[in-house]
């Protein structure tokens, strides 16, 4: 058991990769905060966790209060607060058209400022058992889709947030921060998005060499596999750190001319 008795906050854990590292997280021995905005999908995630194994906190992660409760959560129901996966995040279209600034800093709050908010929150906690922070990024940080443009900024901070959090709360607080930059996953989310976009109910299996030269996307359970090193004592000192898990260094992630293979 990798993770033995340790107290894991997962921000938008009710689905996707949230869900997968909140269940990784139980089979390896932790207790989790599961966290997201759908009451139906947390309930079940909860029943499927098992009694005792982990609880439920259902808040819009950019309220004031969010992340207080999520701490405060944990300590109740736990007594203690070992890591914070920040995950929660809001995938979204846009373009510099489409992207007005209310629109704009909508998207920053949830995908950068609330992760530092939980950040700030957990830190007195997570100091007293030097503990550690993941945070759930993107391959678009580096430049992102041409669709895709507050999304990718916002990772693009996060990461910038990680890099310079790595270093002063590792030193000054003995927590590390590293970040997890993941391709394109299969999520329940991302089959609902590509559906509103018109595609089939089976987009995934038609998909060029370009984007998944493996003849498929990655599953969020791949991603959960590769968060548990980093909740670990198992990475040692490492912090700082962001690593992309895609199948190629597809940085400037624009579509290829010919995308008729995607039915």
């Amino acid at each position: 058991m990798r993770l033995q008795n340790k107290v894991i906050i997962v921000s938008g854990s009710t689905t996707g990769i949230g869900k997968a590292i909140a269940k990784r997280c139980v089979q390896e021995g932790a207790r989790v905060v599961l966290h997201g905005l759908e009451k139906d999908w947390g309930a079940d995630t909860l029943a499927e966790l098992g009694e005792g194994n982990a609880i439920l906190h259902i808040e819009d992660i950019t309220s004031e209060d969010a992340p207080q409760h999520l701490v405060e959560k944990a300590l109740h129901a736990f007594g203690k607060l070992d890591a914070i996966v920040n995950n929660a995040a809001w995938v979204v279209s846009s373009n510099i058209q489409t992207t007005d600034l209310a629109f704009f800093r909508r998207v920053l709050e949830i995908n950068t400022i609330a992760p530092f908010a939980l950040i700030r929150a957990a830190l007195p906690h997570l100091s007293e058992t030097r503990g550690c922070v993941l945070n759930i990024g993107s391959v678009n940080a580096w430049s992102g889709e041409p669709n895709l443009l507050a999304y990718s900024v916002s990772k693009g901070a996060l990461m910038t947030l990680t890099r310079n959090l790595g270093d002063t709360l590792h030193r000054e607080n003995g927590v590390r921060v590293n970040q997890i930059n993941p391709g394109w996953v299969l999520t329940e989310t991302e089959m609902i998005r590509k559906r509103e976009h018109g595609l089939a109910d089976d987009w995934y299996k038609y998909l060029p060499a370009v984007y998944a030269p493996a003849g498929r996307i990655l599953w969020p359970s791949e991603i959960a596999a590769a968060a548990i090193y980093w909740l670990a004592d198992e990475s040692g000192p490492i912090s700082g750190q962001v690593v992309d898990l895609e199948q190629h260094p597809f940085i400037g992630r624009n579509p290829p001319k010919d995308t008729s293979t995607i039915k």
